[in-house]
């Protein structure tokens, strides 16, 4: 048989450890953002955005003995009053027998902080589990806050742009859905949670350190999201920013796999456009638009060697004028 030598072997070795790492999830470092790697952290944010649409986001500023205490609560709550009722719904009896059916294999429920709080009409929601999802959320607040600023950066956008197309008349959206999987005794017909991508605008994700199940669909393959170690944070973009960006940070379609061992958690916060929010790509994003192409010409023929960006802008100004 043909025997590869070493320098072929050690080649295809190398290629495929590229591969591999190519494929890892980009891991945003924050703890860079005031440094001298300030820029290289800014434009590992901006590919994570604009090629993934998702990524991981480590020294993020969150208490994180706090995120431990919401996890721990959170499965106490559900192992309480949530569990026995999901194993006893219709759709659990069905697929004993065999049955499938279009609902997801989820106990959910979602918490509305911003712009007015439900979190105390939560069935069954203790008092110091309502306290700590409330410390939580307001430092989750202030990361979508400063995340929402870096990527109007990467943008060329201003700092708060993505923030004041999001308000509405009583400011940004923010909520959370408190999602467990449960075992699945046939996790090959159901789905934990059906194909889809995100409505809003940016996810934040505080998801199981054990158990796995979340999947994101890139490059035509399915990419497994590995449980979050450490308190990490999972980042994804929904379609009001890839509407915001004129389609360059794009929302990525994702779906939950069942498991036959092990419940996974999930605690997904939503900063999103108020529902009187008027969305629409940020004008200065737009490229120029209803000019004629002759008065282009005109312009390109005095401006051929120079950059096309003040071009662009002077085209853009011109058909903002005409539009008015």
């Amino acid at each position: 048989l043909f025997q590869p030598n070493l320098c072929v072997r050690t080649k295809i070795k190398r290629e495929v450890l590229i591969k591999e790492r190519e494929m890892e999830i980009p891991v945003i470092d924050f703890g860079e953002l005031d440094g001298e790697n300030r820029s290289k952290t800014m434009s590992l944010l901006d590919h994570a955005c604009d090629k993934w649409g998702f990524f991981m986001v480590d020294n993020h500023g969150i208490d994180k003995e706090l995120m431990e205490k919401v996890k721990k609560m959170i499965n106490s709550h559900y192992e309480e009053h949530l569990k026995e009722k999901f194993y006893q719904s219709e759709m659990v009896k069905a697929l004993s027998e065999g049955k499938t059916s279009d609902a997801d294999w989820e106990s959910s429920f979602f918490i509305s902080h911003k712009p007015t709080s439900n979190i105390c009409e939560i069935p069954n929601i203790s008092e110091e589990l309502s306290k700590t999802m409330d410390e939580y959320v307001c430092q989750l607040h202030k990361f979508a806050e400063r995340l929402s600023k870096l990527m109007c950066e990467n943008l060329g956008l201003d700092q708060e742009d993505i923030m004041n197309a999001f308000s509405g008349s009583k400011g940004p959206a923010f909520g959370t859905k408190v999602a467990k999987y449960p075992e699945c005794p046939r996790p090959e017909l159901m789905r934990g949670l059906r194909e889809h991508t995100d409505a809003g605008g940016i996810i934040l994700l505080l998801q199981d350190d054990q158990v796995p199940g979340l999947e994101f669909f890139k490059d035509g393959k399915w990419f497994p999201i590995p449980p979050s170690k450490n308190n990490t944070i999972f980042v994804n973009t929904g379609d009001q920013l890839e509407i915001l960006s004129n389609g360059r940070y794009k929302s990525v379609v994702h779906r939950v796999m069942t498991v036959k061992h092990g419940s996974r958690l999930s605690i997904a916060t939503f900063y999103n456009p108020a529902g009187d929010a008027i969305i629409s790509p940020a004008p200065k994003l737009l490229y120029p638009s209803g000019y004629r192409f002759q008065d282009y010409l005109k312009l390109y023929s005095t401006t051929k060697f120079g950059d096309k960006g003040p071009r662009l802008e002077t085209m853009k100004k011109m058909g903002n004028a005409d539009s008015a």
